[in-house]
């Protein structure tokens, strides 16, 4: 019903049956002298006068009841629509949801305005009762429109029929390749700088900041279904089902079935009984806002904004802890360079970037050596089973935060095809593990995980062989961002770490938290392993912090110290930060990589000079010479940094090289110092 432009007449849009129909059922009064038409109207069951546009609505009341088989007690005339107080109009025909029969469904305007202005007219009735169908017609013309959300009416070609829902009688299922082209569209458009992490905060001022819900938990659920929909959608050929086609209220049971889906396939996230709590109508402007972004990629980092916001705005801020920029993560993992065989652990993991990125580096090993290629859907494929034997049996995280550490699983979870090793602990008070670990419902969810942690124990002098602490485990990596701010006073927590003690023999009654987790750190890493760590810079330079670097000098190799810019954690912090890399002596082959103990050896040092956030948080992006934003070969918009070298493509797709950043310095002067993680040392470097 795509506005038909034919002959005027009403034929052109009324079959000569409905015509012929209406007019067998008029009758001829006569009124002052003159003979008028009037005919009983099929709703309100009185004769109303047959004006020309009292005609085209008859034509439609016929419609909808004859042949799109709405009954006539769901279907009102003259309906009042309220806006704001004191101000209404009456809409021509209505058509009640079947669910919900107070709410529109269908809104019908036949009054003899311009097309544009009947357009804006529906927008506006529309807008103020949520009906997702709207119909404009002067009985010659007529355009039906579906409202997807509050700023886009997307045009279908005809009306469901009362058996029928919305989503029947749109054209085309979307797919992946839907979501990559409207993300094209968008980067055509210049759209590419509203993230995800914009689209949220809009709909939390425009809509769920009055829906009585917390924030965090609702948009959480709605981004792990959608991330659900587009795996399962990709690996299995299907439909997405992530879409605002429907009433609000058949719009809310689809989605809930696919988020228990969802939940049945990632386990240990939600409740098995948790529900999403948005209403319907403010859940179908949620899902209208997300349907067209692909949150799937290479990396996650789509997703990755969103989350640090969610969480920052809860706890995580406040206890000094930042989520690390994924550029700071890949100049470390590529720094780190862990190997298949390797565990990988991150003590207080945030949204866990680090061990997300640590598979990452590890699968592209070896899928290179089983001859196979990334693609830019990376993240959704299918792995091979070595890539999921290396996540369940290698990689593991821990955070205290309890919404940091359901995002770690999510992530990890889907970066791991199911497994995870995520585990909701106070990495700090590891004495008090065994009582954690006896609650059914904590079993429940990490016990998995749990029972792989604890094989890695290794025996500290006095313990006995069959059951070590928690004190020592035997990480090969360990990459971390633990929280600054704030110092931990507990005598209980404080009394197993060495730095908690005074150089005369006393304790210390509050020691910082940071520092703590340096010496536990360590204490995670067998002889041979490798940490790289963000501390404040004040750390390398302060006086009164000299203990704890003759801590670290006595148990490790100072690798490398890398200066971070001062952007770096901002908007939520302008602390100046440095990335500390270590790997802890080893002379015995038997017990780990070697890295033997001496008294004199160089030390990288480096500075990140590029700016990748600016003074607002925002990120910067690598622009060509004519001020175009470049993006890598997977499409990805590329932020502007120093810390590893990063091609692009250009406006004509051709490559633009990028410059060796420390990564790549660090990797060279790995290899003259020996290092046992890089141990090809190359003739000349490479061009």
């Amino acid at each position: 019903m795509n506005m038909i432009t034919s002959e005027f007449s009403e034929f052109v849009l009324f079959s000569e049956a409905e015509v012929r129909a209406l007019d067998e059922r008029v009758v001829i009064r006569e009124s002052r002298g003159k003979q008028v038409l009037y005919v009983t109207c099929l709703v309100r069951d009185k004769e109303v006068q047959l004006k020309p546009e009292e005609r085209t609505r008859q034509l439609w009341l016929a419609r909808l009841i004859d042949k799109l088989g709405y009954v006539r007690s769901r279907i009102a005339i003259e309906y009042p629509i309220t806006f704001g107080r004191d101000r209404s109009k009456r809409a021509d025909i209505v058509v009640f949801d079947a669910d919900r029969p107070t709410v529109p469904y269908i809104i019908v305007e036949v009054k003899q305005a311009k097309y544009k202005d009947g357009k804006e007219q529906l927008r506006s009735y529309s807008h103020a009762t949520g009906a997702p169908l709207a119909v404009w017609s002067d009985g010659i013309l007529a355009e039906v429109w579906h409202r997807k959300n509050p700023n886009y009416f997307m045009p279908i070609h005809e009306l469901p029929r009362a058996d029928q829902t919305i989503e029947q009688v749109v054209d085309q299922p979307w797919t992946i390749q839907t979501l990559i082209d409207l993300e094209e569209e968008r980067v055509k458009e210049g759209k590419f700088a509203r993230s995800l992490r914009d689209l949220i905060e809009d709909m939390e001022d425009e809509v769920l900041a009055n829906a009585g819900v917390d924030v965090f938990e609702e948009v959480f659920k709605l981004i792990f279904t959608k991330l659900y929909d587009e795996m399962n959608s990709h690996r299995l050929g299907n439909a997405l089902r992530f879409r605002n086609q429907n009433t609000a209220a058949q719009l809310k049971v689809a989605i809930q079935s696919l988020f228990d889906e969802a939940k049945r396939k990632w386990p240990g996230v939600f409740l098995d009984d948790e529900r999403i709590r948005l209403s319907p109508d403010h859940l179908q402007v949620c899902v209208g806002s997300l349907e067209e972004w692909k949150l799937f990629n290479s990396n996650l980092d789509v997703i990755d904004d969103a989350f640090e916001y969610l969480v920052s705005k809860s706890s995580k801020g406040e206890k000094g802890q930042y989520f690390t920029p994924r550029w700071v993560i890949d100049m470390c993992v590529k720094m780190m360079n862990p190997k298949e065989s390797e565990t990988v652990i991150d003590t207080a993991c945030g949204s866990a970037g680090f061990t997300v990125h640590s598979m990452f580096h590890v699968w592209r090993q070896i899928m290179r050596a089983m001859g196979r290629e990334e693609s830019h859907l990376f993240t959704m494929e299918a792995k091979p089973p070595r890539c999921i034997d290396y996540v369940r049996d290698n990689v593991f995280a821990i955070d205290f935060d309890e919404k940091s550490v359901r995002v770690s699983r999510c992530l990890n979870l889907i970066a791991g095809d199911g497994e995870t090793n995520v585990l909701h602990l106070n990495t700090l008070d590891w004495t008090k593990w065994d009582e954690t670990a006896k609650q059914n419902e904590w079993l429940d969810t990490y016990g998995d995980g749990w029972r792989r942690l604890r094989k890695l124990r290794m025996k500290e002098k006095g313990e006995a062989a069959d059951s070590p602490s928690y004190r020592s485990f035997g990480f090969d990596v360990l990459m971390a961002n633990p929280p600054f701010a704030g110092d931990i006073k507990q005598s209980d927590m404080l009394a197993p770490y060495d730095l908690a003690e005074k150089a005369n023999g006393k304790r210390e009654t509050a020691v910082a938290r940071d520092l703590l987790f340096v010496e536990r750190n360590l204490d995670f890493l067998r002889p041979g392993g490798r940490m790289a760590v963000v501390l404040p810079q004040g750390r390398f330079n302060n006086s009164s912090d000299k203990r704890m670097r003759e801590f670290i000098m006595e148990r490790c190799r100072i690798l490398a110290v890398v200066g971070l810019h001062p952007n770096t954690f901002k908007p939520h912090t302008g602390t100046k930060t440095s990335v500390l890399l270590v790997q802890k002596w080893n002379d015995d082959p038997a017990k780990g990589p070697l890295c033997p103990k001496v008294e004199d050896y160089d030390i990288f040092f480096a500075t990140q000079q590029v700016e990748s956030v600016d003074n607002s948080g925002r990120k910067v992006y690598r622009r060509d010479a004519d001020g175009n934003v470049l993006r890598d070969d997977h499409g990805h918009f590329i932020v502007e940094h120093d810390l590893f070298r990063h091609d692009a493509m250009g406006p004509g797709a051709e490559i633009i090289p990028g410059r060796d950043g420390v990564a790549e310095a660090f990797e060279e002067f790995a290899r003259k110092e020996g290092f046992s993680f890089f141990p090809v040392a190359p003739s000349t470097k490479a061009a």
